[in-house]
């Protein structure tokens, strides 16, 4: 992103990537607390990027918390930062998806209430391939050794999960415990975390206007 930290970004509707995304949570009456991770010494930076109106109203509660340093630390730390207020269920959202619709959030909320873990998935339009290393991301010219595909995955049974993923509350603060200290094991997200330790995550229809900003391109 040039060395702009993305979530702090300007959108066309000259909101923050992190003002955007948090602003349709706080719009939600059955939020009652929103924890933002952060780096460190980054609140300051983190409160500027925020509508004033979010922070001056009394509810939803907003919080910061240290990131640590991998996407589940950061997760696990604003969980145990929430511990305190017992939620009955926590969704987890990327703050680099600041298009996420009020809808989706319904739906999830009333999806978690049902099956204690959900995600929203996307179906995938190219057909996947598992390989026995790690994909090529771009053509550099530099000789590398060959990949080779493994499985030819079914299309359709194949998705693209987006966030926000919701989870019973201290089922997954335990699962995050758990996972801290799974030494040499890796989690992409809170979804795999969950049925590491605990079992099956259900999925609801994603959204594609629910994108998550990489590269400086995608903030158009």
């Amino acid at each position: 992103m040039g060395g702009i930290k993305k979530e702090y970004c300007l959108l066309d509707d000259s909101q923050t990537v992190l003002g955007k995304a948090v602003s349709a949570f706080a719009s939600n009456p059955l939020i009652q607390t929103i924890v933002i991770a952060v780096p460190e010494n980054g609140e300051t930076a983190a409160r500027e990027a925020l509508p004033s109106g979010i922070l001056a109203a009394q509810a939803p509660r907003i919080l910061f918390v240290q990131g640590g340093e991998t996407r589940c630390a950061s997760v696990f730390n604003a969980l145990s930062l929430l511990a305190v207020y017992n939620p009955r269920y926590v969704l987890i959202h990327d703050g680099a998806r600041p298009w996420i619709s009020p809808s989706l959030i319904v739906r999830t909320i009333d999806a978690v209430k049902k099956y204690s873990a959900v995600i929203p998935v996307l179906p995938l339009t190219d057909t996947p391939k598992e390989c026995d290393g790690q994909v090529p991301e771009l053509l550099t010219g530099a000789e590398s050794s060959p990949v080779f595909i493994r499985r030819h995955l079914k299309r359709a049974n194949t998705g693209i999960a987006q966030t926000p993923q919701a989870f019973a509350f201290p089922e997954i603060l335990l699962a995050h415990e758990k996972a801290a200290q799974a030494e040499g094991e890796d989690f992409t997200d809170d979804a795999e975390i969950w049925g590491r330790f605990f079992g099956q995550v259900a999925v609801i229809p994603g959204e594609l206007d629910n994108r998550k900003i990489t590269f400086p391109e995608d903030i158009n």
